[in-house]
């Protein structure tokens, strides 16, 4: 009987700390920038026609430092703007133009940068026997594009979600059951 209010009392500390005791996730590309507003604010300093590339470098925008930024080649960037479809080329802005009728000295950086948090919520017992999940989904995701002539800017774009919040449910009503029978079922198959 000695055991009986040891066992109450990590009974009671268990339940309590319940929803501590339930996984959390981050999944971000590694990069300098914190928030959607830092992104976009790195995209605004940029100036078409006077930008180089060497100070985009110097501010952190460098594809061999940020592996956020892909480098574009003369085709990436013609397949984007789908060139002889129903856009005229009078229908382009200037630095797409001017960029399009470029050929190899026509380059860009693709800039695609993500932060999400998954934050598991709910009860812990039924979280831990799979009957139901609840995830809340939080973060931003950002996107641009940089064209260059040469080593010059001549075009940029932004845009992304500067605010991601999503919950998303799973409910399995047979629970660690529920997953044993989808594995089961090829097998009996066969």
């Amino acid at each position: 009987m000695r055991f009986q209010p040891l066992l109450l009392a990590l009974a009671a500390l268990t339940m309590s700390a319940c929803s501590s005791l339930l996984p959390r996730q981050e999944a971000a590309t590694q990069e300098s920038w914190k928030n959607f507003d830092e992104a976009k604010a790195a995209i605004d300093t940029i100036v078409p026609y006077q930008t180089r590339r060497a100070e985009l470098m110097q501010a952190g925008i460098d594809p061999y430092k940020n592996p956020a930024i892909t480098i574009l080649s003369y085709s990436d960037v013609v397949q984007r703007f789908a060139v002889g479809s129903s856009i005229q080329a009078e229908q382009l802005e200037r630095g797409i133009r001017e960029c399009l009728t470029a050929g190899k000295s026509c380059t860009g950086y693709s800039i695609a940068v993500h932060h999400s948090y998954r934050n598991r919520t709910g009860n812990f017992w039924l979280d831990s026997f799979s009957i139901r999940r609840d995830v809340d989904i939080t973060g931003w995701s950002f996107n641009a594009l940089i064209l260059f002539v040469g080593d010059t800017v001549v075009y940029t774009l932004y845009g992304g979600q500067p605010r991601v919040h999503e919950h998303e449910i799973t409910r399995n009503p047979l629970g660690p059951f529920q997953e044993w029978g989808q594995s089961v079922a090829p097998v009996l198959v066969r």
